[in-house]
C-alpha cells in the first residue's frame, strides 16, 4: 500500500458542527448570533475574516485549546467522512453570566451537540424559549445525545448510521423528550418527519436543482436553516420540508461548507421551478 497519495489541493474553510446554522439564516433574511469558543491562532484569524465578510454576529469565548478544527475527506461523488479533533477538554463549559445575556434577547436557540451546550437547556426553558438541535449520525442509543435528543422542541438527525431503525429512533424522540416535530434526513433518499400526535412519517424527496453534487459538508446545516426559516414563518410541515430539501441539495452543489448561502431571491426560484414531491 502506497505510503503517499497525491491529492487536489487542500482547502480550509470555516466549518464545524452546527457552523453553518447560522450563516444560513443570515442568508435568508434572519439576524442570527452565533456563540461558540475559539482559541488565540491562526484558524480564530480565519474565522474572524470569514465572518466579518459575512456580517454575521459572534460573540466568543477564547480557550487555550484552541479552535476546533477537523479534516474532511470527499469523494468524487460529493459523500464525505469527517475527522473532528478532541482539543476541547470534555468539561468545558460556559459561563452563565455570557450567555444569558445573549439568550434573553433571542426568539429561538439552535444548540450543537457540544457537552457545554447541553446545560443551555434550562436557561432556556426558564425563558420559554423554543430549542431546536442536530443530532447528526446518531446510532439512536448513545446516551450522550439523550439530552439534546429528550429535550429539543425540533430535532433534525441523519438517517445514515440508523439503518431500518431509523423510524422507531424518530418515534422514541417524540415519545421519550418533548419535540414537537423529528425530521431525518437521508441524502439522495430524502427526508422523514414526524410531529407529535400524528402517528404517519411523512417521506419529502430530494430537491432536483440541477448540476453535479460536488461535496455533503454542510448539506445537513443548510437543510436545517432553510427548515427554520419557513417553520419561523408559521409554513406547513410539508413547505418546511421542502424548504429544507432545497437548502440541504443547493449546499451539494459548492465546495466547503458556508462558502455559498441560499439566499431569499434563490429560494423563490427553486420552490417555484421545483413543485413539492411527498410520500
Amino acid at each position: 500500500m502506497a505510503d503517499s497519495v497525491q491529492v487536489p489541493p487542500v482547502c480550509d474553510y470555516v466549518a464545524h458542527t452546527g457552523n453553518d446554522v447560522a450563516p444560513g439564516l443570515l442568508a435568508l433574511g434572519h439576524r442570527p448570533l452565533l456563540i461558540d469558543f475559539i482559541g488565540a491562532d491562526a484558524q480564530a484569524a480565519l474565522v474572524h475574516a470569514r465572518y466579518r465578510e459575512r456580517g454575521l454576529d459572534v460573540d466568543y469565548l477564547v480557550h487555550e485549546s484552541g479552535t476546533r478544527r477537523s479534516v474532511n475527506l470527499v469523494a468524487p461523488d460529493g459523500r464525505r467522512i469527517s475527522l473532528y479533533d478532541g482539543r476541547h477538554p470534555h468539561d468545558l463549559r460556559m459561563q452563565r453570566s455570557f450567555y444569558l445575556p445573549c439568550m434573553q434577547q433571542a426568539e429561538h436557540v439552535h444548540l450543537s451537540i457540544l457537552p457545554w451546550a447541553a446545560e443551555l437547556f434550562d436557561d432556556a426553558a426558564a425563558l420559554g424559549l423554543p430549542v431546536s438541535t442536530d443530532l447528526h449520525d446518531w446510532d439512536g442509543s448513545n446516551p450522550y445525545h439523550h439530552p439534546f435528543a429528550w429535550r429539543a422542541d425540533l430535532v433534525f438527525l441523519s438517517a445514515a448510521a440508523l439503518g431500518d431503525g431509523v423510524f422507531e429512533t424518530m418515534r422514541g424522540i417524540v415519545r421519550n423528550g418533548r419535540a414537537q416535530v423529528v425530521v431525518a434526513t437521508s441524502g439522495a433518499a430524502g427526508s422523514h418527519a414526524l410531529a407529535r400526535g400524528d402517528d404517519m412519517i411523512r417521506h419529502t424527496a430530494c430537491a432536483m436543482l440541477g448540476g453535479p453534487v460536488v461535496d455533503s459538508n454542510g448539506a445537513g446545516d443548510v437543510f436545517s436553516s432553510a427548515f427554520l426559516h419557513a417553520w419561523f414563518a408559521g409554513a406547513p410541515l410539508e413547505a418546511c420540508m421542502r424548504t429544507g430539501a432545497i437548502g440541504g441539495a443547493f449546499a451539494c452543489r459548492f465546495h466547503g461548507t458556508a462558502e455559498r448561502s441560499l439566499g431569499l431571491a434563490e429560494l423563490a426560484r427553486y420552490r417555484a421551478a421545483a413543485p413539492a414531491a411527498h410520500g
